[in-house]
């Protein structure tokens, strides 16, 4: 994590902060999951020396869907999620509770290691370079992915996660704390993410200034009021200081 150092000087009078939404954002995460869930599925299989039943997709969503109905606290604690999701699967083919218990974690481990080998989105990184000498930043997330692990954690100021807030946006839980961490309010901020609920209404109705990348060139019908759009990353900087500078 970076610091601003005193002295900073802002190109832009109003933006003080800019936060970003990972998944989707600066990355595809259909792919990423398919693979890290494909490679994991394997991992298993030949730790254990058995082929697994795991169902289709759709028996893999009711599991979860089933596990958080019972414990809501998994709609936001991915990784206890997930490391639940692998015992209900695995758990037959261990007689030796602690002998499971290790498997678990160290399969977890594993998918950790996958879900993080991701593709940015071309100029992403190039993009968050030249930001990072101008703005504060930081990340509003409502997965699991580590900036650290990236490779780009110094290229901001902090990063919050569900389980940070112990809440999803839309929910106002990453805003806030972003706000008490930066300490820039609320109309100073410029947030920027995928999502047209979690993350466009989830900062408007707080007053933050949003941006939606809209990759698909989807259309805005939430309401009457469609928000600063991009779709590629390269337009970014060009878009931030037409609509927000001096």
């Amino acid at each position: 994590m970076r610091t601003l150092t005193q002295g900073h000087t802002k190109k832009m009078s109003e933006i003080q902060l800019i936060t970003f939404d990972l998944d989707d954002t600066f990355w595809d995460i259909r792919s990423t999951i398919i693979n890290a869930e494909i490679n994991s599925r394997k991992w298993s299989e030949d730790r254990i020396g058995e082929k697994i039943e795991w169902g289709t997709f759709e028996d893999f969503m009711k599991i979860r869907g089933e596990l958080i109905k019972k414990d809501s606290s998994l709609e936001y604690d991915l990784g206890m999620l997930r490391k639940k999701t692998i015992a209900y699967h695995t758990k037959k083919y261990f007689r030796d509770q602690a002998v499971l218990d290790e498997f678990i974690e160290d399969a977890y481990k594993f998918f950790l290691e996958e879900r993080h080998k991701v593709t940015f989105y071309k100029d992403v990184i190039a993009v968050l370079e030249e930001l990072s000498s101008k703005y504060q930043l930081g990340v509003l997330t409502n997965g699991n992915a580590d900036i650290n692990k990236l490779g780009i954690g110094h290229l901001f100021n902090f990063s919050i996660s569900s389980m940070d807030v112990k809440s999803n946006k839309p929910d106002k839980g990453h805003f806030v704390k972003a706000r008490k961490l930066s300490q820039v309010d609320f109309k100073n901020t410029l947030h920027v993410g995928d999502h047209p609920v979690n993350d466009v209404l989830g900062a408007r109705d707080l007053g933050i200034n949003a941006i939606w990348f809209n990759q698909s060139n989807l259309d805005w019908d939430i309401d009457e009021n469609p928000p600063i759009q991009f779709n590629k990353w390269s337009q970014f900087i060009d878009l931030v200081e037409n609509n927000y500078g001096k």
